[in-house]
């Protein structure tokens, strides 16, 4: 499956040995997709501030046992940018009853769906982030496979954790080979050979698929993933696992009683 963890993909993973870290990896994905849609379930309003701080404290407790350093939680959450660009955007262009922020003219209704979308994405991301740096892409993989997840689906992601570490070395070596001809990539015209490199890198790595394929097909390979007898888990290993959905729900439950 590749050397280390995945090569730029294992990047990721943080080696410890926690009861995070020896949870089966399809119990962990069951039990982030299920924190997930518990906060998105959750309504935006005001009087639901104190079940998002909840679900905050049962994330950030879960990063802690499972001994996440900080920054790694930081860095997870680059990929939430889009959604920030948009929340921030939302008050300026929403209509409906206006307050003055800052000097600014703002919808209270963006204002509202800006912080619902901000506190739901945030959360979510920070649960998947906790997922990768606990478990290995392959052990990711196999937990879909587990799960019976669409075959093509297991198989795209399975030769993209295998060969990430291959195209990635074929890009530094484009780069090296780009500097030693005295190319320093300043300047609109630095486009037109980048666009040239992304372009070879695309054929070559579709070149290089092709022949896998066929090196597979000529070995009796089907593309599914060796994986040995599939041993049950323990309901024990599955509460320990569910413990932050079901905390989740929990909360959700309390706020829908008290509502």
């Amino acid at each position: 499956m590749g050397a280390g963890h995945g090569g730029p993909l294992g990047s990721a993973y943080v080696a410890r040995d926690t009861v995070v870290h020896r949870l089966p990896a399809h119990v962990a994905l069951v039990a982030v997709v299920a924190f997930a849609l518990v906060v998105v379930a959750t309504p935006v309003r005001a009087a639901w501030a104190p079940a998002y701080a909840g679900y905050a404290v049962l994330v950030l407790g879960a990063a802690a046992l499972a001994r996440v350093p900080a920054g790694r939680l930081l860095r997870g959450l680059a990929v939430e940018l889009p959604f920030v660009v948009f929340a921030l955007l939302l008050p300026v262009v929403a209509r409906g009853p206006r307050v003055e922020v800052l000097g600014l003219s703002l919808s209270e209704s963006g204002l509202v769906a800006a912080g619902g979308l901000l506190a739901k994405a945030t959360l979510s991301v920070l649960a998947a982030t906790v997922l990768a740096a606990t478990t290995t892409p392959q052990d990711l993989v196999r937990g879909m496979q587990r799960l019976r997840l669409p075959a093509v689906l297991v198989q795209i992601l399975s030769f993209m954790v295998r060969y990430a570490d291959v195209v990635a070395g074929e890009l530094r070596r484009m780069r090296v080979a780009r500097e030693s001809r005295g190319f320093r990539g300043r300047g609109p015209g630095a486009l037109k050979v980048v666009a040239g490199t992304a372009g070879a890198l695309f054929v070559r790595s579709y070149e290089r698929g092709e022949r896998v394929h066929l090196a597979m097909l000529s070995r009796g390979g089907d593309g599914r993933l060796p994986a040995g007898p599939a041993l049950a888990v323990p309901a024990r290993t599955w509460l320990t696992g569910l413990a932050l959905p079901l905390s989740a729900a929990a909360l959700l439950a309390a706020g829908m009683l008290g509502a």
